[in-house]
């Protein structure tokens, strides 16, 4: 009898550890799963989050100006010319080069006041950095065709301002538009 209850207990022993041992596999291999759902979550997380953060600037690329696209080479060169002339006091060469919608919404005496103001408060442009850009294709009434807006953050030799030059692409040149300077030297 004694024999038949040792075989007993041992039995019952072995039947305890397998027992565990199976709660123990069944709880590695919901682990397991949790790890796997776990896993996909993240790269199905950082999937969603990287279309919603790309898709709009895969629309938005085609108007935007910035450092790593830059600006268009002869727009620059409308930008550093139109500087030069208002530096060296040529008002009327830059009235007689800007384009029409320039002409029609200043007459030429405001615009030699505009410009002889800014050369006046703030003087020379030191540096100058882009700040944003716009470029449009098919641009907003009053102006048309290929436009492009850009805003700088300049230093002059007064002070500093925020610069904005409108231009308009006619016959493969850019033309100044428009042009205004916002600074607190200015309003005084």
């Amino acid at each position: 009898m004694k024999k038949a209850e040792e075989r007993r207990q041992k039995a019952d022993g072995r039947r305890r550890s397998a027992a565990r041992l199976a709660s123990r596999l069944r709880a590695d291999e919901r682990s397991a799963v949790r790890r796997q759902r776990t896993a996909r979550l993240p790269s199905a997380a950082c999937l969603l989050l990287t279309a919603f953060c790309l898709l709009p600037s895969a629309f938005l690329s085609g108007c935007a100006v910035d450092e790593r696209r830059g600006v268009p080479a002869g727009a620059q060169a409308t930008v550093d010319r139109v500087t030069e002339d208002i530096a060296a006091g040529r008002d009327a060469k830059v009235y007689g080069e800007a384009a029409d919608e320039w002409r029609a919404a200043v007459s030429a005496d405001e615009n030699g006041k505009i410009l002889a103001r800014v050369r006046e408060r703030l003087g020379r442009v030191e540096s100058r950095a882009l700040h944003t850009g716009h470029e449009q294709q098919s641009a907003d009434p009053p102006l048309s065709g290929h436009a492009l807006e850009l805003v700088y953050q300049t230093r002059f030799e007064r002070g500093s301002a925020m610069e904005k030059f409108t231009l308009l692409e006619r016959g493969g040149d850019w033309l100044l538009a428009g042009y205004s300077v916002n600074s607190d030297l200015l309003k005084q």
